[in-house]
């Protein structure tokens, strides 16, 4: 069980009574409570400035959140909202924010779209990632994960979800479990990518490393073996996208989210040449239309 968080101002009895009525209806209510923690926190050490969350004290608060985007902050000032209409109840007089002066909900970012040629670097220069203890196969998960989101379009979730099993040569398939949706399914993939998976399997069996069926596929040595977890992957993938100089016109770095968006046909890039030639899905009939007319 959760330990009921500790406040300090003079809000603390309202905020412990808040915090564990949400709990108690079963929620973990971890997000709102760092932030109700954040709140007592200001409040106790503007406790000479602010007797008790006024209107000016709510703004001061909100000015220490500026940083943020739009919508995290949004999020943040409505969590205090709610606390504020949950002490209403009991004491009719006490602020409440007005939800109107909120800033709004900010828009997805806008994908970047990545080119083959682009791609290709990224292949490249995966080679040249450095293999520790914990990661003996880092260039060459790297590589994959590259190949498979660029030419199939899966989640991040998905390829990080990916096991041994799930691969299978004979029908040219890979098992997608358990999806975004709470669905499978079967994934048809080209003898291109098929040469990749294997060229990433022939590597872990020259280290002697475990193969069993229910080994992760974009796999690490961490605590004994496990999946690379997103974070991991992002740590791996930034030092390529820094080498090759690939930024969004803002100057960020690309998010993994953003290969999918230029999956629309199985094309793998060539690494000396930028992009091979397309291989038809001979089991994918109407793509191999697709492909012809293109």
């Amino acid at each position: 069980m959760t330990a009921t968080p500790s406040f300090s101002s003079t809000l603390a009895p309202i905020l412990s009574r808040y915090v564990t009525l949400k709990r108690s209806l079963g929620r973990r209510f971890a997000t709102a409570t760092w932030t109700l923690q954040s709140l007592d926190r200001f409040l106790h050490e503007q406790a000479g400035t602010y007797a008790d969350l006024t209107p000016a004290a709510f703004q001061s608060w909100c000015r220490t959140h500026e940083h943020l985007t739009s919508g995290v902050r949004r999020v943040r000032m409505l969590d205090v909202y709610n606390l504020c209409a949950y002490r209403r109840r009991t004491e009719p007089e006490c602020f409440l924010p007005d939800t109107a002066a909120f800033p709004p909900y900010h828009q997805q970012a806008k994908p970047y779209i990545f080119s083959s040629a682009e791609v290709a670097r990224l292949l490249e220069a995966a080679a040249s990632l450095t293999p520790s203890h914990s990661t003996p196969l880092r260039p060459d998960v790297t590589r994959l994960a590259i190949v498979l989101l660029f030419t199939t379009g899966m989640r991040r979730g998905e390829l990080l979800n990916l096991t041994l099993s799930d691969f299978d040569r004979g029908d040219a398939t890979l098992h997608i479990r358990e999806t975004k949706f709470f669905k499978s399914r079967l994934l048809p993939i080209n003898d291109q990518i098929a040469d990749e998976i294997e060229r990433c399997l022939r590597a872990r069996a020259r280290k002697r490393l475990p193969t069993p069926p229910q080994t992760p596929l974009i796999w690490n040595a961490t605590q004994g073996g496990r999946a690379y977890t997103g974070t991991g992957l992002h740590y791996c993938l930034q030092p390529l996208l820094k080498q090759c100089g690939i930024r969004t016109p803002k100057g960020q770095f690309p998010r993994i989210h953003d290969f999918r968006h230029r999956a629309d046909s199985p094309i793998m890039p060539n690494v000396s040449k930028g992009i091979r030639l397309r291989a038809v899905w001979r089991r994918v009939p109407w793509l191999a239309d697709r492909l012809k007319s293109a």
